[in-house]
């Protein structure tokens, strides 16, 4: 499906996104608005269940084709794809699951979302030291900013793909190969971009991300990659009858792991969201990320140019380069009220979100995904505009 076909044709965009016809979401970059084919996903799967067993029927294919439609998203292999939600979970399991020794540094930002900062905070109870990155601008972490922190010791770096509040896209293709020339691994929270802009796994060893964002999918389905080299360095820390070899559901006195990442799904599978991620997914392979990559910049650049003449800023003080601007845009006012703005904003069907900064200071963060409109846009600068007045 083309978006030029969905933008020029009103009722099929309100088809395809019923949340259009309620209100303007620019918003997913926290929890997204269902499209109509993954709410109808989890809808049949509920009335296919109230009349069988949740797992009757070709749920099972479902799930092969969840795995397979992911891989491809990530440029990456099905059986290195554990269908497990939420983002924390995953960076727990990385956290969790490997063989750290007394000394090992782990690099990390510690304004990062607190789903990659915790995880990383607690090894330090095992003797891993905590090496906080510092970038120049906050989330504009590069290869240079990177390289500064490490150290012969250096185990594991993890950053996030495109950082919540400054919406900084990382540059994956030039830190990944650089930590893999060095021994390093690197893990990422790709829930930012992850069905936005092309992530490519080829250069991370794990990845994890919810689908409520840039997926357009339900909470509590996500993905998980991990690198099938690095099945082995890994090791799952959830452990169940769904990962675990057991012949008719009797548990053996040793430990043998299905093969895949499966052997990361300790239990019972969001049946419903995992059937209502693969919806979203599908779609969004259709449309195409590059042509949604696309699309979402250009939408970025029309707010920002229709909310800099308001005297607003773009947080921090400075854009990035095209090449790492992701689908947030953040915004600074030195004199408006940016939570009376939000409220304006609630109150006439606009969803935008209200952020702070460590020190709480609010901010206006806007991210438009590819079905989004110009007019759109105008009808939310409009508002603000009125309420500046």
């Amino acid at each position: 499906m083309q978006i030029s076909e969905i933008l020029s044709n009103p009722s099929l965009r309100e088809s395809l996104f019923p949340v259009v016809t309620k209100r303007i979401f620019l918003a997913h970059a926290g929890v997204c608005a269902l499209p109509r084919c993954v709410a109808e996903g989890i809808s049949s799967f509920a009335e296919s269940a109230s009349t069988n067993q949740q797992e009757a029927g070709a749920i099972w294919d479902a799930i092969d084709l969840c795995r397979a439609s992911a891989a491809k998203l990530l440029g990456a292999e099905a059986e290195e794809i554990a269908l497990l939600g939420p983002t924390s979970l995953g960076l727990n399991l990385v956290s969790n699951g490997l063989d750290w020794k007394v000394g090992d540094e782990v690099v990390f930002f510690q304004d990062d979302y607190p789903a990659n900062v915790y995880p990383w905070i607690h090894l330090e109870r095992l003797g891993v030291k905590l090496v906080r990155l510092k970038p120049e601008h906050p989330g504009w972490i590069t290869w240079e900013t990177v390289e500064a922190a490490l150290t012969p010791k250096t185990r594991l770096v993890s950053v996030a793909s495109a950082h919540f509040l400054s919406g900084f896209r990382v540059p994956i293709a030039r830190i990944g190969p650089e930590l893999k020339q060095r021994g390093i691994l690197f893990c990422l929270d790709g829930i930012q971009t992850l069905g936005a802009f092309p992530t490519l796994a080829k250069h991370v060893d794990f990845i994890s991300a919810d689908s409520h964002k840039w997926m357009l999918g339900p909470v509590g389905a996500g993905i998980f990659f991990v690198k099938k080299e690095r099945f082995g360095t890994l090791r799952p820390t959830l452990l169940g009858s769904w990962n675990v070899t057991s012949p008719g559901f009797a548990a053996q006195e040793n430990i043998t792991f299905y093969p895949g990442a499966r052997r990361y799904e300790p239990g019972s599978l969001n049946l419903p969201g995992i059937i209502g991620m693969l919806a979203g997914i599908d779609f969004l392979l259709d449309v195409g990320v590059g042509n949604i990559s696309q699309r979402i910049l250009t939408l970025r650049a029309h707010l920002r140019d229709r909310m800099l003449p308001l005297g607003f800023t773009i947080y921090p003080g400075k854009e990035p380069a095209p090449e790492f601007q992701s689908g947030i845009i953040t915004f600074d006012h030195p004199k408006a009220d940016l939570e009376k703005i939000w409220n304006h904003l609630a109150a006439e069907n606009v969803s935008i979100s209200l952020r702070q900064r460590r020190d709480g200071k609010n901010f206006l963060r806007f991210s438009p995904h590819f079905y989004n409109t110009e007019a759109e846009i105008e009808q939310t600068v409009s508002l603000i505009r009125k309420t500046m007045d």
